[in-house]
């Protein structure tokens, strides 16, 4: 069993350290994620220049510029030698819930192995601004929950969205099977100025949940629970597909 690690914060970032270490009790892992912060990078795949890859200590590579789907998608189609049986991707900074899963490096990283034919979770920690980063508690949670994949599977083409609470691993109140919620709008852009006065924006916040009730993610996780969240990537409205086909019929 041969474990592949990505993220979207960097290979030398805390969250994936931490889940490597934890995952490395149950298989042999190997480390493949971008040399930097690629937070929001969402599905996006470097195709106008090449990327390199670099190696640092044994066992972890580091591409340089490349986004958590480059990563993955060259570590799995022909950059090494040997086989994954598994992607795990993360310890996210921060949450990955609703809504985010569409911008998240991190669950793209998780997306990507799963288009190439491998099982896949994503894991986050949903940190605030004065928590306590408690990601010792998240990388328990992910031993547990790989652990329970590689003794029972799920069916294939199912990625896991894994939030955890950022609490000691003992205040946990459960794990919950949850659907996504969703969110208000973003906050407003924030402009600022470079030093010669030139206008400039940041993005501003994520808003708040609005979708939020029992069963959402939010919920799961505004309530001390562990959420894990089954994705599939067909995003047709199916339901929609029998009126479209009447309000198109005069155009046929």
């Amino acid at each position: 069993m041969h474990i592949l690690v990505s993220n979207d914060d960097g290979y030398l970032a805390e969250g994936i350290r931490k889940l490597n270490a934890a995952l490395g009790s149950l298989a042999r892992t190997t480390i493949m994620a971008p040399d930097r912060n690629r937070s929001g990078a969402s599905n996006s795949l470097t195709l106008d220049v090449p990327l390199r890859v670099f190696q640092g200590e044994t066992g972890v590579h580091y591409v340089a510029g490349g986004t958590p789907t480059d990563c993955v998608h060259i570590a799995i189609s022909g950059y090494f030698d040997f086989e994954f049986d598994l992607v795990c991707s993360g310890i996210n900074d921060g949450a990955n819930l609703g809504d985010d899963t569409l911008y998240s490096g991190t669950v793209a990283a998780a997306i990507e192995g799963r288009f190439l034919g491998l099982p896949t979770v994503a894991f986050s920690l949903c940190m605030e601004p004065d928590s306590g980063r408690h990601f010792d508690t998240a990388a328990r949670v992910a031993h547990s929950l790989v652990g329970r994949l590689l003794e029972q599977p799920l069916e294939r083409g199912i990625t896991l969205n894994v939030n955890v609470p950022d609490l000691p691993f003992d205040e946990l109140k459960g794990i919950r099977a949850t659907r996504l919620g969703g969110r208000h709008r973003s906050k407003p852009i924030v402009p600022v100025q470079d030093p010669k006065g030139k206008r400039m924006y940041w993005i501003g916040p994520s808003g708040a949940g609005q979708d939020a009730g029992e069963g959402t993610d939010f919920h799961a996780i505004a309530n001390g629970y562990v959420s894990v969240t089954p994705l599939q990537i067909d995003l047709t409205r199916h339901a929609t597909l029998p009126t479209l086909a009447g309000w198109l019929k005069p155009l046929a």
